[in-house]
């Protein structure tokens, strides 16, 4: 009987058939094949990823790796929920703030490396109602954008920065209920955050202070600020160092909700997606384990 251990590999159909090819060259060059066997899957819908990642799990796989971006990390960690499947990133996305904050190489042949030496980390999961996230969620500006962003035919940093700098502007501010563990206030936010990751993606960190091991959930609040320092406030993000912004408050806690009566629009790790006006929050310790450098 083999004692390979067997990676499934799920690559997000927006990749293209040119990175299906640089995936295949890169595990079939540097996955060391004495330890492991494997297979890539290509995911043929929205949530595709769900399924095969459950798939692979319940037929024994030792590790799922979700080659492409946050929503496709977000995809795989769902499937695997309650099971003892490894999660693994190649991060293929466009801002890959997970794989960043995990400090999992942007290079594939590097990315493929790190799965040789078998080193997990058990890291913490969080939900808004039932929907998981792993990286982090927000109810205001982040969720707008990652809707517009989404519509985009063209990725990268240059086209969200577009998005971000042409929204600003129009962008209206919400007084938002707030509870963080039973502690209620409101707050007129251009931004909540509710982050278990470090960042959005493209090194701009929203929660530079937050810990995906430490059991808590790190909330950021970017109050109404005059909109001509928008840059300030992104330039601090880009630098680690938002939390010093005197219109950002940082709160950290087990168990948040955050309502309004007209919202209707949320992101979870990038994905825009349609949500009740009443979100409750929740962590949950060590529940996936993943590969880490």
């Amino acid at each position: 009987m083999s004692d390979l251990r067997h990676i499934v590999f799920i690559v997000n159909p927006r990749s293209g058939v040119e990175r299906q090819k640089e995936i295949s060259r890169a595990v079939d060059a540097h996955l060391d094949d004495q330890l492991y066997t494997y297979e890539i899957l290509t995911t043929e819908y929205a949530k595709h990823g769900i399924e095969l990642a459950r798939q692979a799990a319940n037929n024994g796989a030792y590790a799922v790796v979700a080659v492409g971006g946050d929503g496709s990390v977000n995809d795989i960690a769902k499937g695997l929920a309650g099971t003892d499947t490894i999660l693994g990133i190649i991060p293929k996305g466009s801002g890959n703030g997970m794989a960043r904050t995990i400090g999992i190489p942007l290079n594939v042949d590097n990315a493929v490396k790190v799965i040789n030496s078998g080193k997990t980390q058990a890291i913490d999961v969080a939900y808004a109602n039932d929907n998981l996230f792993i990286s982090n969620a927000g109810v205001a500006f982040d969720a707008l954008i990652s809707k517009k962003f989404a519509k985009s035919e063209k990725r990268g940093l240059l086209v969200y920065s577009w998005l971000v700098t042409k929204y600003l502007w129009k962008y209206k501010v919400w007084d938002f209920t707030i509870t963080i563990d039973g502690k209620t206030f409101k707050e007129r936010a251009f931004m909540v955050n509710v982050a278990n990751g470090k960042q959005f993606g493209y090194n701009f960190h929203i929660a530079p202070m937050a810990s995906y091991t430490d059991g808590l959930l790190d909330v950021i609040i970017i109050r109404k600020f005059p909109k001509i320092l928008g840059g300030v406030i992104a330039f601090r993000a880009m630098k680690g160092t938002i939390g010093g912004s005197p219109y950002v408050q940082h709160f950290t806690g087990n168990e948040i909700t955050i309502s309004h009566p007209g919202l209707d629009l949320m992101q979870t790790d990038g994905d825009a997606h349609k949500c009740s006006n009443n979100i409750s929050f929740r962590i949950q310790k060590g529940g996936q384990r993943m590969i880490v450098p």
